[in-house]
């Protein structure tokens, strides 16, 4: 059979739902994220897990803090960031054959781990993930390494639509990258991105547009993606350039493949400074806490019997044991309404207004977008501390 065929990737024994979802996805109104996926493509994972991507190399994430440099600073936070991008919005379809539609997680769902550090050298790294809107579906993070006085925080929700046999999808909310030695801050705006292959039943990720580094020691990195280049004819194809803040003059290029090969070069002289390598450079395992460890409310804890039905194939357990944990959550939020209180956020705060964000936006004209994402959320040191002396007394 011809790959370019409809639904040419789909399991024999899901033929025959394959059909009705494309074309109930044509037909949807709203957010995608509510739709129900035929079961081969839904993943066992819960989408609060997606903010581990961030930080899967810890000595990458970290080096910034140790140049003295500024605008060298800069270029290493743009370089972090784009080894970001293949365990972002490419992993998946490695490691599973093709994207799915992860569990969508309940208001207050938490997913929490350490990339420990065997050497001494990076010291471990925090990751803090809190589910802190459901209804839009927004989750918040925080990723914090002490020994290297480096944070990064963030949330961000998705507001998908459907044209063409492919599923666009505008990223909403933002980051914010922070080195405590240089009282530094970067603002980091979040790709869009459209998944392909729908059609045939194979769905990956292809990103689009740009984003952009804002740092308040006055760089700015513009990255643009071009998906299937039409110079180079390769998927997944980019280009990034840093200037100074107000100034055309391009410091440094970086071009390539996000899911491959990318070449940093000096901007006036094109010398080649580095290649990276995303397809060799390794990784770094987040460690979880064991099950029978975790909090009810993390998400590998609280999804257990979900995961392991959806592993096993076993639908009409998926969708019972789903259903209970939607009712639950349906009942406490009934039950909030009715005492007139508000789910109190674990780790996360809204706010009225965040000054970094606000002070590194005014610059690039960017706006909060707070109506879609339930508010501006920022990590509360103050709830990270009461959580720590709660653990550490337990």
């Amino acid at each position: 059979m011809n790959s370019k065929e409809e639904g040419a990737a789909v399991p024999p024994q899901a033929k025959n739902s394959w059909g009705p979802f494309l074309k109930s996805i044509a037909s949807f109104t709203g957010d995608l994220a509510n739709m129900t996926a035929p079961p081969f493509i839904l993943s066992s994972t819960s989408l609060v897990e997606y903010s581990g991507y961030w930080a899967e190399h810890p000595e990458i994430f970290v080096a910034p803090a140790k140049e003295q440099d500024p605008e060298k600073r800069a270029l290493l936070v743009l370089e972090w960031f784009l080894t970001t991008l293949k365990q972002q919005y490419s992993s998946r379809n490695e490691k599973l054959g093709s994207e799915k539609k992860p569990l969508n997680p309940f208001l207050g769902e938490l997913f929490l781990g350490t990339w420990k550090d065997e050497s001494g050298e990076i010291g471990e790294t925090e990751l803090i993930s809190e589910q802190v809107s459901h209804h839009p579906p927004v989750t918040a993070y925080a990723i914090i390494n002490e020994k290297h006085g480096v944070k990064l925080e963030g949330y961000n929700g998705q507001k998908a639509s459907f044209s063409k046999g492919t599923i666009s999808v505008r990223q909403v909310g933002h980051a914010k990258y922070h080195l405590n030695k240089f009282n530094e801050d970067y603002l980091i705006t979040l790709p869009s991105l459209h998944i392909e292959g729908i059609v045939y039943g194979s769905p990956y990720v292809e990103l689009n547009k740009s984003s952009t580094i804002t740092s308040s020691s006055g760089y700015v990195a513009t990255i643009d993606y071009s998906g299937k280049g039409w110079i180079s004819g390769k998927k997944n194809s980019f280009t990034a350039t840093l200037t100074r803040e107000g100034s055309k003059e391009v410091l440094y290029t970086i071009d390539g493949q996000w899911t491959d090969k990318f070449v940093i070069k000096e901007g006036k002289t094109k010398n080649e400074l580095c290649t990276y390598d995303a397809k060799t450079t390794k990784t770094t395992p987040l460690y979880v806490a064991p099950i029978e460890e975790q909090d009810p409310l993390e998400s590998r804890r609280a999804w257990q019997k979900v995961q392991e039905a959806i592993i096993r194939g076993d639908m009409e357990t998926t969708g019972i044991e789903k259903s209970k944990i939607e009712n639950e959550q349906r009942e406490m939020r009934k039950q909030e309404k009715e005492e007139n209180r508000e789910w109190e956020r674990r780790y996360f705060s809204q706010v009225e207004e965040d000054p970094v964000f606000t002070k590194l936006a005014a610059l690039r004209d960017i706006t909060s977008e707070a109506d879609k994402t339930g508010g501006i959320w920022v990590f509360d040191e103050a709830k990270y501390a009461q959580a720590l002396a709660k653990k550490t007394e337990s």
